[in-house]
């Protein structure tokens, strides 16, 4: 059996010097662990294939979801592809290096705490997690504008070819069903998406108006109706443990230098998820 960890972490946002000063210094334990990588790696393609590469050469396998931040196209990348077609762009580089991504068969770990199905998603939001005020999409975004708390998706992530990002997100969830409910029920998975599967992880966020790019109300039992071992997501930039319905959830986010660097924030990712009885956390 190997003896390695499968260890996740979020969020890395390398266009911040400090923030990637962080990557440079990861390191695995063993030869045999694999890294989840949920999301939000950067904006610029260079930045991205800078990123993945480096933690590809140095773990046994990386596994990649994105987050909405590899969906925007910044004005100042000089990759101008928009919408899906920068999503398959961000497959192929991840392929060209190894790298397995959602439109890749789900891997197995079958190291300690194995076996498990380690399945990255990619879902997106559909503006459904609204609050109580705001009856609809149109209602939840002006409540957002009138506060002045908008998800800059709104102007950098495009839904090309579908309409919206709320069609987009639904396409992609009856896509992803469709694999899970495929999957051999005797074999948990380990779920990684970007986004929480869940509301209830976003109660805590400061602006309940910024919930709706968070997630969609489509996936709320997943964790409940697939064998699901735990949830690895990040988004929110509030890195934590927590139960739903007896799952564990874990957000694995670095965040943004002036989060992180704020007193008693919890450096503690990457993480471990499997085996999920390992202590100790490696330290960056």
């Amino acid at each position: 059996m190997p003896d390695g960890k499968l260890w996740a972490i979020s969020d890395l946002h390398v266009a911040y010097e400090d923030n990637r000063r962080i990557v440079e210094r990861l390191r695995p334990e063993s030869d045999d662990d694999w890294l989840i990588v949920a999301g939000d790696v950067g904006e610029m393609m260079a930045d991205i294939g800078w990123a993945l590469d480096l933690l590809r050469r140095r773990w046994a396998r990386v596994i990649w979801a994105p987050g909405n931040h590899e969906l925007w196209t910044p004005k100042q990348d000089p990759v101008r592809l928009r919408g899906e077609a920068r999503y398959l762009h961000l497959v192929e580089l991840c392929r060209s290096m190894g790298i397995l991504t959602p439109e890749d068969p789900y891997p197995v770990w079958t190291g300690r705490g194995g076996p498990v199905v380690v399945a990255p998603l990619f879902l997106l939001y559909d503006y459904s997690w609204r609050t109580p005020t705001a009856r609809t999409k149109e209602q939840a975004l002006k409540e957002a504008y009138d506060i002045g708390v908008v998800c800059s998706d709104e102007f950098l992530l495009h839904p090309d070819p579908y309409p919206t990002r709320d069609a987009w997100c639904r396409a992609r969830v009856a896509a992803t069903e469709q694999r899970l409910a495929a999957c051999d029920p005797q074999t948990p998975l380990v779920l990684v998406n970007h986004w929480p599967l869940v509301r209830r992880p976003t109660d805590i966020l400061h602006f309940p108006q910024f919930a709706q790019w968070c997630g969609t109300d489509l996936t709320a039992d997943w964790h409940r109706r697939f064998r699901t071992h735990t949830m690895v997501y990040g988004h929110l930039h509030i890195p934590r443990s927590t139960r739903y319905d007896g799952v564990p959830f874990e957000e694995v986010s670095v965040g943004y230098p002036r989060e992180w660097r704020r007193p008693r924030h919890p450096r503690n990712v990457p993480r471990v998820i499997v085996p999920a009885s390992a202590d100790g956390e490696l330290q960056v």
